[in-house]
């Protein structure tokens, strides 16, 4: 008669049973620290974005800016458009700031001598550039709360504090002109005498602007001039 031994069922040994519940217990507590994680950058860019409207958000360095770490100290570079160009008049009209509910963009200038110009809208962004001359005009192209996004005749861009711009309209007289001087007449008349050769980039104060020509006036000279010759007030805009 053959008789065959129970085969005994295999037994995890002491070290083999610690260390799988080791390894459970890691593992529900590295998902505890993820969701915890996860919960708080859900409540820390939602903190960030509270109040701030979607044209606001849009912008790509006020979405960067947030994304760095919420409101205030996030660090982001500023987009750069060298092209220079004017936006069309049409939309210009359709489009109001978020905060100032004023036209954007729109022409302003800058108020004092200096101005620092930084990478996002806060202060201890770093200055990519500085403004050393009063009452150059600027574009605003964005608002995020007491910051604006300007840009200059040259394309460069970049935030301001708002009280740092003034509502003064100012203009540079034809910064792109390859032609020595401008004529600058005695009034809205292509056939007015000439009171004045202004050069290229010359800065001027705007008196007023109807039917595509402005009155300017600055250092010994004041006059008409057609408004596509100016860097500073848009083709068709009414200046009172």
């Amino acid at each position: 008669m053959s008789y065959y031994e129970e085969e005994e069922t295999p037994r995890l040994s002491l070290i083999a049973r610690i260390g799988f519940a080791g390894a459970f217990c890691a593992f529900v507590l590295a998902g505890g620290v993820y969701y915890l994680h996860h919960k708080r950058l859900t409540q820390t860019v939602a903190d960030a974005t509270d109040g701030v409207s979607p044209e606001t958000l849009a912008d790509p360095t006020v979405a960067a800016f947030i994304a760095g770490s919420g409101k205030g100290d996030g660090k982001a570079n500023a987009p750069t458009d060298v092209t220079g160009s004017l936006p069309d008049a049409s939309a210009i009209k359709d489009q109001l700031g978020p905060v100032s509910g004023l036209p954007m963009p729109r022409f302003v200038s800058l108020k004092p001598d200096k101005v620092n110009v930084r990478q996002g809208p806060s202060r201890d962004q770093t200055v990519s550039f500085i403004f050393q001359k009063a009452n150059l005009p600027v574009e605003v192209i964005a608002e995020f709360e007491n910051w604006r996004r300007i840009r200059d005749a040259d394309g460069s861009e970049g935030w301001v504090l708002q009280n740092l711009l003034s509502g003064k309209r100012t203009a540079l007289i034809a910064p792109w002109s390859k032609q020595p001087t401008l004529p600058l007449l005695a009034s809205a008349d292509r056939k007015a005498n000439a009171v004045a050769m202004l050069q290229p980039g010359v800065q001027a104060n705007i008196k007023s602007c109807t039917s595509n020509w402005c009155r300017i006036n600055g250092d010994g000279f004041d006059g008409w001039i057609q408004e596509s010759n100016l860097w500073g007030a848009y083709p068709g805009e009414a200046v009172d």
